[in-house]
């Protein structure tokens, strides 16, 4: 199984109509093949990359039924245009709400009811995913959403309620792409499709050529007050270290205190068959995507202290924060803020012009600078009842 290389690329949309979306399981593509393709995805993050997604299947997939589609040109069956990486359940399974795992978005935004009961076609791996986006080169996009949306509306297609795609970032092609294809398959399908902002991601640009003071130089002068301050406190109680743990899978229950110890029930890792999920997935992840660099595990020290934990994905242009955990007892060296700070001044020596807080409008985030970035969500709804066996 390979991908289609440029050149052999349809000269025109009309080639296109060759393409055809035929499920495969996820498990039977190679990473290498996914890998290759999301490289060639415009709107691609860390988050479309087979090691994420693996980890996903690992730790939740007894929660949904694979249903990844593959796309690939009739003419040359064997080679992969595209790949749509979807799930299929309900949007709201027994257990959800102790396991966690139901799909969450910004507190206070409405969005387009959907009953609990119905069954539901959703991004793969969204629940723990920021991001979201279809496989493909710029290209083929079009061609690849076009027949994702036909196998979506074929009859042997598993019965769905409706197309649930969450995580879209708005400026991504694929958003629009998906939704022009649903929209003009609609009217013949007897579908209603809703295009409406999900959440936010608030993000931090980094001018090139610019260093850490020059970064604070941009921000409030009240908030650039407060963050010297809590960071020469700090820098009081001993040495500051950000450091890049040298074995995540090691350190992995460290990472899990520090977590339990912030957030408590409300965290991942509760004694609960959801917290052992969690558990899992953060083991691959730190197993299979820390090696490549994409992920990062690193811990803040003061003084030798460890006092945060902090889970990281880089992409070679932005720096996505992900996931943290600190010590309640050092609340005095304000680990949250610190840890931040030292994120900043990693992302800018490495050379990268963004730091992406991914979804959520809490307020800290904007004291550093961010500005919202809006994702969207596309939901398909039938106007007649699915198909009966399911």
């Amino acid at each position: 199984m390979t991908v289609r290389s440029p050149a052999d690329s349809p000269a025109d949309s009309a080639a296109g109509a060759r393409l055809v979306a035929i499920r495969r399981a996820f498990g039977e593509i190679p990473a290498a093949t996914w890998d290759a393709l999301a490289d060639r995805t415009p709107g691609a993050t860390p988050f479309s990359r087979h090691c994420v997604q693996a980890a996903w299947w690992s730790g939740y997939g007894a929660t949904a039924h694979d249903q990844t589609l593959i796309v690939v040109d009739q003419a040359a069956p064997e080679a992969i245009v595209g790949i749509v990486p979807l799930m299929h359940r309900h949007e709201l399974e027994p257990g959800d709400l102790a396991a966690k795992t139901t799909i969450r978005h910004q507190s206070g935004r409405e969005l387009r009811p959907v009953p609990a009961s119905a069954t539901a076609v959703f991004f793969g791996a969204s629940y723990h995913a920021d991001y979201a986006t279809v496989l493909a080169a710029p290209q083929d996009l079009h061609s690849v959403c076009e027949a994702a949306v036909e196998s979506l509306a074929a009859a042997d297609h598993a019965a769905w309620d409706v197309v649930d795609l969450r995580r879209l970032r708005a400026g991504d092609p694929a958003t629009d792409a998906m939704a022009k294809a649903f929209e003009w398959a609609a009217p013949k399908a007897g579908w209603v499709v809703t295009r409406e902002q999900e959440d936010v991601c608030p993000i931090l640009t980094l001018t090139p050529g610019t260093d850490y003071e020059g970064y604070l130089a941009t921000l409030d002068k009240k908030e650039r007050h407060e963050i010297r301050r809590k960071v020469r406190r700090a820098e009081a109680a001993g040495e500051v270290k950000l450091e890049s743990s040298a074995n995540p899978i090691d350190d992995l229950d460290a990472f899990v205190d520090l977590h339990q110890k912030r957030w408590g029930a409300e965290g991942l890792f509760p004694p609960t068959e959801g917290g052992a999920a969690s558990r899992r997935f953060f083991a691959e992840l730190f197993e299979d995507c820390a090696p490549s660099g994409i992920m990062d595990l690193s811990f803040l020290s003061v003084g030798g202290r460890r006092i945060a934990a902090g889970v990281t994905f880089d992409d070679g242009e932005a720096v996505y924060y992900y996931n943290a955990g600190v010590e309640p007892e050092a609340r005095e060296l304000s680990p949250g803020v610190v840890m931040v700070a030292c994120y900043i001044q990693r992302a800018i020596g490495l050379g990268r012009t963004r730091l992406d807080f991914l979804r959520g409008d809490e307020p800290y985030k904007y004291e550093w600078g961010a500005v919202d970035s809006p994702i969207e969500r596309l939901l398909v709804q039938r106007t007649q009842p699915a198909a009966e066996g399911r």
